[in-house]
């Protein structure tokens, strides 16, 4: 049975329609990675422990965060935004963000996995699709990573990777400076965020990262992403047609109401 029976509590943050793409169940994925092969992380993956499980086995759980530590010029705005948000919230008027503006959450904030992530291996490419919005990003293995500069800015960056063992270790450049990253901190063009995705059992899942920025960041920061696999998921399209919602001169997020 799927981890995830009864979809209906995801509903409310987008519109769901149609099954596009299918998790591979466990009984039909490839075999055991032999000797020298990259382990198969093939298929749907949930956040770990997720909103249904109890509490996690502390072996598998992740790792607490690092310290965020940003530069001076960039300390005081981000508290301001933080407490504005925490102010807003206690409210009950959320200032706007990515997905009440219906855009993608971007790198490296779509491994979240507040919705599940589906993970597709094939040759020469590890391709990444969130199921909130849709988003896709892709890995392509055992390329020389970009010059700095040289990407065209976008959500999710110019990502290249590589197997070492049993660990997919990945470098990102490129992601435009709007996207906000861990905890909506800012980063400048100079951002490299380093992953490292590693099977910590053969249904749990850690994505390590550290996002690098020597100008926003007076040290990299460190966080890790856990996920379970969910052997019959299947993602689900997500179309954000969200023509209620709109941000006021304050920057919050309101609720047009129309009359019957």
């Amino acid at each position: 049975m799927s981890a995830y029976p009864n979809r209906t509590w995801w509903v409310g943050v987008g519109i769901l329609a149609g099954v596009t793409l299918l998790a591979i169940p466990a009984s039909d994925a490839p075999a055991a990675a032999t000797a020298g092969a990259p382990p198969d992380i093939t298929g749907a993956w949930g956040s770990y422990p997720g909103p249904r499980g109890g509490p996690p086995d502390p072996k598998l759980a992740a790792p607490p965060a690092t310290a965020l530590a940003l530069k001076s010029k960039y300390a005081g705005p981000y508290e301001a935004l933080r407490a504005a948000q925490r102010e807003s919230d206690a409210r009950g008027e959320p200032l706007a963000n990515a997905s009440t503006e219906c855009l993608p959450t971007g790198m490296p904030q779509m491994m979240f996995a507040i919705y599940p992530i589906e993970i597709l291996q094939s040759h020469g490419q590890v391709t990444i699709i969130a199921e909130a919005m849709s988003q896709v990003r892709r890995i392509f293995l055992d390329q020389q990573q970009m010059a700095m500069g040289t990407v065209p800015p976008g959500y999710f960056g110019h990502s290249v990777g590589r197997w070492e063992g049993d660990t997919l270790v990945v470098d990102t450049i490129g992601v435009k400076e709007s996207v906000l990253g861990y905890r909506d901190m800012p980063h400048s063009d100079q951002m490299r965020i380093h992953e490292r995705l590693r099977l910590v059992a053969p249904d749990v899942l850690h994505d390590e990262i550290t996002v690098e920025d020597p100008l926003v960041l007076e040290k990299p920061v460190t966080f890790t992403y856990a996920y379970k696999r969910i052997p019959e998921y299947q993602l689900l399209e997500y179309v954000c047609e969200n023509n209620r919602d709109y941000v006021d001169e304050k920057g919050v997020t309101r609720m047009r109401l129309h009359s019957k």
